[in-house]
């Protein structure tokens, strides 16, 4: 056989013998029944054998049918590899992850370098923002929250670490003035409250004059930022200061204790569905907690 044979009838050819239908070929290859037929007929005519026979509605493979579909099945497989292999490697969608501000800015920023190279082929892009969001319309994936606000009923969320609390600041102006902040207005008796459940004498609280305190400090940060410029103690979360902790450019005298709320991290739906997010849930769990266990017990309220 000199000329050469239609590569369409011989795609057409390695579908139906797949499938042992012309009914079934058609639908996948989006064509009619008749199209199928045509093509397989100019194909054995091309071919001058039968490739199929037909009996009682059903078709089944010739021996020459058989010969020639181990040929086409085996071509097609490496023409589909192939062509798989000069296509451009996919980029990955990022992930876009809604942060509290605070935890974004000293916690979760210093640490995204170590999340790249645990995760390399996850790209996280963040966005800083607090309270409830409508994760649809803001394009999140996931958003990290402390529990103190209600999100509704249509979101997941996953715990990823019990809030710990406690005064900071630089040690010679630690008792300067109590340091307050309008987006936790109530840091200070939410601390002395949990102290005293877990045992501490009132007494043994630190005590501010009230007439030395500055006006509340508009976010969370700020407040965090004025004790480490010496204006005072502020009420700060371990997590968020552990790492001044650490460089010795904060103290915490009287420790960490729960306030009883936690963070959360929030998805539209469950995080086992999606690798790149349980994967960024695991090690949001594993790096709080790190950043938490050198802080926290290690001072008994008195």
């Amino acid at each position: 056989m000199n000329r050469p044979l239609p590569l369409n009838a011989l795609h057409v050819f390695n579908v139906a013998a797949s499938e042992l239908s012309f009914a079934r070929a058609a639908d996948r290859l989006f064509v009619t029944h008749g199209a199928v037929s045509r093509q397989i007929r100019s194909l054995e005519l091309a071919v001058g054998l039968p490739l199929f026979e037909r009996r009682n509605r059903a078709v089944f493979l010739t021996p020459a049918g058989e010969r020639l579909h181990a040929t086409t099945r085996q071509i097609f497989e490496q023409l589909d590899s192939t062509l798989a292999s000069l296509q451009p490697a996919r980029r990955t969608q990022p992930l876009v992850v809604s942060c509290e501000p605070t935890l974004a800015m000293r916690w979760l920023i210093p640490r995204l370098a170590a999340f790249a190279d645990a995760h390399p082929d996850i790209a996280l892009h963040l966005h800083s923002a607090g309270g409830p969001l409508d994760l649809a319309s803001a394009g999140v994936d996931v958003a990290i929250r402390r529990n103190d606000f209600f999100w509704g009923h249509s979101l997941v969320a996953e715990t990823l670490a019990d809030e710990w609390i406690g005064p900071v600041g630089l040690p010679a102006t630690f008792g300067r003035a109590q340091l307050h902040t309008r987006t936790r207005p109530h840091a200070w008796q939410d601390w002395q409250r949990a102290m005293q459940r877990a045992g501490a004498s009132p007494h043994t609280l630190p005590r501010f004059d009230a007439d030395a305190a500055p006006p509340p400090f508009e976010h969370f940060y700020l407040s965090l930022q004025a004790a480490g410029a010496g204006l005072g103690a502020a009420i700060g979360s371990v997590y968020m200061v552990g790492d001044e902790l650490s460089a010795g450019r904060l103290t915490a005298p009287h420790g960490f204790v729960r306030d009883g709320s936690a963070y959360v991290a929030l998805a539209r739906e469950p995080f086992d569905r999606h690798p790149a997010r349980e994967a960024l849930l695991n090690w949001l769990r594993i790096s709080l907690a790190a950043s938490a266990r050198p802080w926290i017990g290690t001072h008994a309220p008195q």
